[in-house]
């Protein structure tokens, strides 16, 4: 089985946010290393925002290991001038699409306010599929994804919200359920595990996953960890799909663990 993490981040300087590892950098040699104890074969790289240099550090990376680790880059969403950029942009070593977090002050507004309105048909005709924090707007997301059906769209997170815990963590399911209906919707279910109240094999968490596979099935479900904010290791976060949630086939998983996002973003390993 392929197993491909569909969300790390790799920094050299700058403060990660609070609920991240608190260390000052978190380099290749040992975002690889922990994959190998992991069993993790193949990862994709979201620059963080919190290292102004993260980009770079990513690509290099994906350059010097391109069977093991690819990008999905981040640019300034409210400068339409960067428009030019996009019609290149995966031509770049292991870029794969863009990832948009909006999680400064005002940015969470951007995709409902008009900053972004140039964005989308630009991203549509050059091909980039989108993966969004979305918690804040998913019925725009539908909005989004009806007016630009060519646009390959990634809710991250299972569209859970940063930073709210306990059952107002699932207060917006439904929203993501409803997304569902559009094909070019896709979801990653990272971060399982910091949403549960419970120990492993976190439990309380299952049914929410299983109505979100439901939902997008297979080919539109992607498992991936967020590795640096987990509360348990890599190897348990990759069991608890593998081995705890017995409503997945053997089929299912090897689509759900790595061959479905290879696919939605075209990377061929």
């Amino acid at each position: 089985m392929l197993i491909v993490d569909a969300q790390v981040h790799l920094w050299g300087q700058g403060n990660p946010l609070a609920h991240h590892r608190q260390v000052s950098s978190y380099s290749v040699d040992e975002l690889l290393q922990e994959m190998d104890e992991g069993g993790v074969d193949a990862a994709i790289i979201h620059p963080p925002g919190w290292d102004t240099d993260s980009g770079a550090l990513a690509l290099a990376a994906a350059s010097a290991y391109p069977d093991r680790l690819s990008i999905l880059g981040k640019i300034p969403v409210n400068d339409p001038s960067v428009a030019g950029s996009l019609p290149g942009w995966l031509s770049q070593p292991g870029m794969l699409g863009l990832r948009l977090t909006f999680l400064q002050p005002g940015q969470e507004l951007w995709a409902v306010d008009g900053t972004m309105d140039w964005f989308w048909p630009a991203a549509e005709e050059s091909g980039i599929p989108v993966a969004l924090m979305a918690s804040n707007f998913l019925p725009t997301v539908a909005e989004i994804a009806i007016k630009y059906p060519r646009l390959k769209l990634i809710i991250d997170h299972m569209g859970r919200p940063s930073g709210v815990q306990g059952d107002k963590t699932w207060e917006s399911l439904p929203d993501l359920l409803a997304l569902a209906k559009y094909p070019n919707i896709a979801v990653k279910a990272t971060g399982a595990p910091s949403y549960s109240k419970q120990d492993y094999p976190y439990r309380d968490i299952h049914d929410h996953i299983h109505s979100i596979f439901d939902a997008f099935g297979s080919d539109r479900t992607f498992w991936g960890t967020d590795i640096t904010r987990m509360p348990c290791s890599w190897k348990e976060c990759v069991s608890l799909f593998t081995e705890e949630l017995a409503w997945l086939t053997e089929e299912d998983k090897e689509a759900v663990m790595g061959r479905s996002i290879c696919e939605w973003l075209n990377w061929n390993i």
